[in-house]
């Protein structure tokens, strides 16, 4: 049976292309005859899959001159052939029959569409390292290389393409504000004005956040048009049947353009997949369920990590220093819909939306305020809050100056009252400020002077009272998106005395091979401190998107490697950003004092769906088509809720096999050679969190007890 593969991704000129390549299960198995003859051997002498599971672990048991991890990871599999484990994104059962299926192929006991080819490539690689030498990994120089492919927002060739996106859209936004009715209070022509005062105008309102949220791109006709036209008939079917499903369509005249809808002057694919929807996404709303379970609220009951919460969804939290506050303000909107949001559940529940107006704080938001303040105040392990959404800049400014108030008014009221609590019986008091936001990058027009101010009186006071950290926590996706804009936008922010972190979604166009490092070069230059890269959520939601797991363990050891410290280094980082003036110098000359490209400050993980975050993981098994079931543990080196200790271990089925992944770098125009090494990266460990992200110790002993926390029986 001769089986054609198809990858969908999206080319330069916005058209879902396919990019087909065929094999058969045949010649797969030639492979396997041609380079592990002894494996074949082995499964031709077994009368049952078991047999030959048995035959495999007495084999890689004995046998000193095999590759000791590949061996260990057959083992792995070899042990969990047979079982059944309970995935938990899926709340499914899945049971493992790596090695039964693999003897089958090989003995061709089995209708050849039982398995994928997906299935016996991933097993061909690895069982191959048994046999051969496993090539070396590339070197500095190679990865310097693949860096300097992929030009930042900066780049002169970048910004002329942008000037003329630019110039193209502003026709259109005159005739938009020509057809938009008069008694409209923004954003309307005087009376009698020329087509000259008109364009003028548009460029001096096109710096206004309000004018880019007014403007911006809601139907499937207002994008194709700021986009020139490019979006083939079938993206716009797609874009047509989401608008019809009630998912959201908002994007900036700012943010579109950054892209190159030429497709001739650079590759922004890593931006374009933010924007253009894929139809599995279309499919999927309606249907989509929170990865992170512990975002699931009830009143009254605790979540999934054993919190309790406060009803409504205003507080989501899984560890015991840190929870998320989501207002109900205007930050329950965002600068943008990104494809792959981890609450595109909240947007198909529309507890997050785009609707501005409706989004304005009603009176009763105070009260509910101080009730949530109360939650913080009385919470003994408490000590972080992160104010997130949505976004937490698409309040005003006056809304968000009323929130961080009350954050201070709930700070100095928890120190107050622990001055009558014995030491060891005090509670946790608020060290760390973070607000989360990707409007640096969507609509850098928002960090205005008066936002500078608020950021600042804040940080002055709350400092008093013990606040130590107060971080920005960004979203960059790609170097172009460091645009002159939002490196204005970064430095005013860090002018207030805040840090600004960075967290990257390390989906498959992020993926590609020096990307993720050339953007922590760039974000370096600026003074960013990179926090966390994400792997995009398994569901079917994200299929187009999902980078598996072993790519983000790959991206780490390979090319984050670059710029890793010793303990003596990441000390001398933390000493180096904590006392200075400016951060982006700091920064800069920390790298070329070491002859570092960046400094690897951030961590390579997986939100689990249960709790926490994590990269230790195994490999146990390897469905028949091909997708990869890992075998998760929590990251040991933090606290955590007491519910992982009942926990144990987390399954994980990828949505996406290697192979699929593979051929879409192929047809994104990589060189599917220069990620060989992939098949390998079969476990993994999570990285130590740098001293940087530490909480200060405070100067008494907090108590032991748990507030707010219901781990029921059993």
């Amino acid at each position: 049976m001769r089986m054609t593969v198809c990858s969908i991704s999206f080319n330069t000129d916005f058209v879902m292309e396919q990019t087909n390549r065929e094999w058969t299960l045949h010649e797969v198995r030639d492979l396997f005859a041609r380079d592990c003859p002894q494996l074949t051997a082995w499964a031709s002498e077994c009368g049952s899959g078991e047999a030959f599971r048995q035959r495999l672990k007495k084999e890689l048991q004995h046998r000193e001159s095999l590759s000791a991890k590949a061996a260990r990871t057959l083992r792995i599999m070899a042990d969990y052939d047979g079982r059944t484990v309970h995935e938990l994104s899926t709340g499914e059962d899945v049971r493992l029959e790596t090695m039964t299926l693999l003897w089958r192929f090989l003995t061709q006991q089995m209708v050849d569409d039982t398995v994928s080819i997906d299935f016996a490539l991933d097993l061909y690689h690895l069982f191959s390292q048994l046999f051969r030498p496993v090539s070396a990994p590339p070197g500095a120089a190679q990865v310097r290389q693949w860096m300097d492919r992929w030009p930042d927002g900066m780049d002169e060739t970048v910004q002329a393409v942008r000037r003329a996106n630019k110039e193209r859209m502003v026709p259109l936004l005159v005739r938009r504000i020509e057809q938009r009715p008069a008694s409209l209070r923004h954003y309307v022509f005087s009376s009698g004005m020329t087509a000259e005062e008109k364009r003028r105008q548009v460029l001096e309102w096109w710096n206004e956040i309000h004018f880019q949220l007014v403007m911006a791109a809601k139907t499937p006709e207002e994008l194709n048009a700021l986009l020139g036209g490019v979006l083939s008939a079938g993206t716009l079917d797609i874009y047509r049947r989401a608008q019809a499903k009630g998912i959201p369509i908002f994007v900036t005249p700012y943010y579109l353009s950054l892209l190159d809808p030429s497709g001739r002057g650079y590759d922004d694919a890593a931006i374009r997949s933010y924007v253009i929807y894929s139809s599995r996404l279309v499919e999927a709303f309606g249907h989509i369920r929170a990865w992170e379970r512990e975002d699931v609220v009830e009143e009254g009951r605790p979540n999934v990590a054993g919190w309790l919460l406060p009803g409504g969804h205003n507080i989501h939290r899984r560890y015991p220093e840190v929870a998320i506050l989501i207002p109900d303000t205007m930050g329950r909107a965002c600068g943008g819909l990104c494809a792959s949001c981890q609450r595109m559940y909240d947007f198909q529940s529309r507890r997050l939306n785009f609707d501005l107006e409706r989004l304005k704080p009603h009176e009763s938001w105070n009260d509910r305020l101080r009730h949530l303040m109360d939650y913080f105040e009385q919470d003994t392990q408490l000590r972080d809050i992160l104010i997130t959404g949505g976004d937490a800049l698409m309040s005003r400014n006056a809304t968000l100056r009323g929130l961080l108030e009350a954050v201070y008014d709930m700070a100095v009221r928890k120190r107050e009252a622990n001055r009558r609590r014995p030491d060891g019986e005090k509670y946790a008091e608020l060290q760390r400020v973070r607000l989360g936001t990707r409007l640096p990058v969507y609509l850098p027009m928002r960090v205005d002077d008066e936002l500078v101010d608020i950021l600042r009186g804040f940080r002055e006071k709350a400092a008093a009272v013990g606040v130590r950290q107060f971080f920005v926590q960004t979203h960059f996706q790609s170097p172009l998106e460091v645009t002159p804009e939002s490196c204005e936008a970064l430095r005013r922010i860090q002018s207030a005395g805040w840090t600004v972190t960075n967290q990257l979604v390390f989906n498959v166009a992020a993926s590609r091979r020096g990307h993720t490092a050339a953007l922590r070069r760039v974000l370096n230059r600026l003074g960013v401190v990179c926090y966390y890269t994400f792997s995009v959520k398994g569901f079917d939601e994200n299929y187009e998107l999902f980078a598996p797991n072993a790519r983000s363990l790959q991206e780490a050891c390979e090319e984050k490697v670059l710029g890793r410290l010793t303990p003596d280094g990441e000390a001398a980082f933390t000493a180096c950003l904590f006392h200075a003036d400016s951060p982006a110098t700091a920064l800069r000359g920390f790298c070329a004092e070491r002859g570092l490209p960046f400094v690897a400050t951030d961590r390579n993980v997986l939100n689990l769906p249960g709790v926490g975050k994590s990269m230790t993981f195994v490999l146990a098994g390897i469905g028949a088509d091909g997708r990869r079931i890992l075998r998760f543990d929590h990251d040991r080196t933090r606290r955590h809720s007491p519910v992982i200790d009942r926990m144990g271990e987390v399954y994980i089925k990828e949505n996406k096999s290697l192979y699929r992944y593979l051929l879409q770098l192929e047809a994104m125009g990589e060189d599917i050679g220069d990620y060989a090494g992939l098949w390998n990266y079969t476990e993994g460990q999570t990285e130590r969190r740098v001293p940087f992200f530490d909480y200060p110790r405070p100067d008494f002993r907090i108590t032991g007890r748990f507030t707010n926390l219901e781990l029921g029986e059993g």
